[in-house]
């Protein structure tokens, strides 16, 4: 049998998965041995030849042929995946906290089935907060315009030789500086000026 062609990683028994990470692994008629995903091609390699040391595989078979040795290859390989008493306990913890999630979406909509009033009550109230939070921001949005409009004002005034009412250590001067444009689209796309 000829022996298998490289993968498009570059290794022998090396795929890339489509999360970028490489998977190792070896295989022998029936036989597949799973060496688990690593983050370089490299390590992957590496891992492989390990094992491929392990079965008795020929040097000719490995992706670098200048290891000699069991422990050589061993020693270069990346360190196993372990799976601590810690990882199965936070493993279980994600588990039960997905499960009450679970849980708490079938309770929620269990309720909102038997209770169409509250449902639409809250929809009704959530409507009511978007609309006055609308109508807030555009009033801030209407008094910063009108404070950078009397400190430009003022400004262009002084630089025509005129006297402002402003003082000179009047925080009024900073308002040249304010932003008159809302970043958040909270009017349905509406452009500032259409207020």
């Amino acid at each position: 049998m000829p022996p298998r062609r490289r993968s498009a990683s570059g290794y022998r028994g090396v795929r890339q998965r489509p999360n970028g990470g490489f998977y190792a692994e070896i295989r022998s008629g029936d036989l597949r041995l799973s060496l688990g995903t690593y983050d370089t091609a490299h390590e992957a390699a590496r891992a492989f030849d390990a094992a491929a040391w392990c079965l008795g595989r020929p040097r000719l078979q490995m992706n670098f042929p200048d290891v000699r040795t069991l422990q050589q290859a061993l020693d270069l390989a990346p360190p196993p995946h372990l799976n601590s008493a810690q990882d199965r306990a936070e493993h279980t913890a994600l588990q039960r906290r997905l499960l009450v999630a679970q849980e708490d979406e079938r309770i929620m909509e269990e309720w909102r089935r038997r209770h169409p009033e509250d449902v639409a009550y809250e929809q009704e109230y959530w409507e009511r907060r978007r609309e006055e939070d609308t109508r807030r921001r555009r009033e801030e949005r209407l008094d910063r315009r009108r404070r950078k409009a009397l400190a430009c004002a003022q400004a262009d005034l002084v630089n025509a030789g005129g006297r402002s009412f402003f003082t000179e250590e009047d925080e009024r001067w900073f308002d040249i500086w304010l932003s008159t444009s809302d970043d958040t689209d909270d009017d349905g796309g509406a452009d500032d000026w259409s207020d």
